[in-house]
């Protein structure tokens, strides 16, 4: 199955992440951080840790566009990688955490006041607006992300597609370098 959302904007900030966002708000408590956890990931390790440990997926270097978003549980080769569609990049090597049956593709914003209340609301507006988030079963996922231009009503649009792996006997993977660029350049644009 192909989930795809479009028209998803950055909000101005040039970050991404893909993680199980109510994981995260329990990470958030178990580690003691503040609800501020835009600056707790800027000013000490924990932003490093949450990737490390398969929490989140940071995703820096996103241009303002509007997007097109795939979450591909297919099996089947990436669309990205088919027809007429732009391959700017592929890369593999990451692995996330799910433990509320949710992945989700969020921005920055909510990070700056990070409370279950505005996680709370920001999953039913996200529901309820068919924004990035898709249901899966709790587990560990091989994630491989693809970016570039794919057509969207006769003309090119920046996309990203994830295509999503369980991991078989929840055996972790190592998360591949946190401090890439996921910059796509539009034709569009």
């Amino acid at each position: 199955m192909i989930y795809k959302f479009t028209e998803v904007l950055n909000d101005l900030v040039n970050y991404f992440i893909l993680g199980d966002i109510l994981l995260l708000e329990s990470w958030k408590r178990a580690n003691n951080l503040s609800d501020d956890l835009a600056t707790e990931f800027t000013t000490n390790e924990s932003g490093d840790r949450a990737f490390s440990e398969g929490i989140v997926i940071p995703m820096s270097g996103i241009e303002n566009y509007p997007y097109t978003v795939l979450f591909n549980l297919s099996g089947d080769k990436p669309e990205l990688c088919k027809g007429e569609s732009r391959l700017q990049f592929r890369r593999s090597g990451y692995s996330l955490k799910v433990d509320n049956n949710m992945l989700m593709l969020f921005t920055w914003h909510i990070l700056k006041q990070f409370t279950p209340e505005k996680v709370k609301t920001l999953i039913s507006y996200y529901r309820q607006n068919k924004k990035p988030i898709v249901e899966l079963a709790n587990g560990w996922y091989h994630i491989e992300i693809l970016g570039g231009e794919t057509l969207q009503d006769g003309d090119y649009e920046p996309t990203f597609e994830f295509v999503i792996q369980p991991i078989e006997n929840e055996e972790k993977a190592a998360n591949a370098d946190m401090n890439l660029s996921f910059e796509i350049i539009s034709s569009a644009y």
